[in-house]
């Protein structure tokens, strides 16, 4: 393969990619969903973009780590779908940012607030970050099926990690579930070109300032069994969206033809 045959940004092959993708922010986690999957072959490694495909009962997906932060995520989502994907799912996670929501749970995004630091350079802020709606379906069809304790709304997609001299208030009363770190640029990018997107993430920890007992939990660990546990399930949850996915647009274009 020369490196005409590869795109400038993530090195990864302009052809031949599955269509339904995984996108996950950590290199480790997608070798680790990449074990899941029947096949698995790492297609490229290039900075923090990591690529598998494989296949899920049956189903050829893609696997791509995007890092951390929408800039450089955004990179990695244009020129997977520039390399003809057409579904994406993110898998990642978020912190809570609402009572009842418990650590190792999954939340899956119906939208997300464009605090990303990379969309507002591309377009007006009232362009909306929206999950694709069979996306939603398709990933609570999935967490319902696993058992897997789940929550739907919306979650705050902000550029800065960690905490500064502005508190997390901007949106209090507003019902917000999660905040995380790419998941609007996904929705975005997928909006624009008329693909399917949507986001599961697994709580790893609480962000709403009155939610943060640090006293008892000793503050953010992200590595703990609660979210090992919750991570396990999410990537499975998520895997099996994105069959349900492809079934249901395979029965739609065979009820179309």
């Amino acid at each position: 393969m020369t490196a005409q045959d590869l795109l400038p940004i993530t090195r990864i092959p302009r052809t031949g990619l599955p269509p339904y993708a995984l996108v996950v922010g950590d290199p480790a986690r997608a070798a680790a969903v990449a074990a899941l999957l029947d096949g698995a072959e790492e297609v490229s490694y290039h900075r923090e973009y990591r690529v598998f495909s494989g296949s899920w009962k049956g189903l050829p997906v893609t696997v791509a780590s995007h890092g951390v932060g929408a800039p450089g995520a955004i990179l990695l989502f244009q020129e997977l779908a520039d390399a003809g994907v057409t579904t994406f799912l993110r898998f990642g996670t978020a912190g809570a940012m609402r009572a009842g929501i418990g650590d190792g749970d999954l939340v899956i995004a119906e939208a997300a607030v464009r605090d990303d630091g990379v969309t507002q350079q591309l377009l007006p802020p009232e362009y909306p970050a929206v999950s694709s709606p069979e996306a939603v379906f398709a990933l609570q069809r999935a967490a319902r099926a696993a058992d897997a304790p789940h929550h739907r709304g919306l979650v705050w997609t902000r550029a800065a990690f960690q905490p500064g001299l502005i508190p997390l208030t901007a949106y209090d009363n507003a019902g917000l579930a999660a905040i995380e770190m790419e998941l609007s640029a996904l929705l975005v990018t997928a909006s624009l070109r008329g693909l399917v997107a949507g986001g599961v993430l697994v709580v790893d920890g609480a962000n709403a300032d009155d939610l943060v007992d640090e006293e008892n939990t000793g503050g953010y660990n992200p590595h703990r069994d609660v979210v090992a546990a919750g991570v396990e399930r999410g990537a499975v949850v998520s895997l099996e969206a994105l069959r349900l996915l492809a079934e249901e647009r395979a029965q739609h274009e065979e009820s179309a033809a």
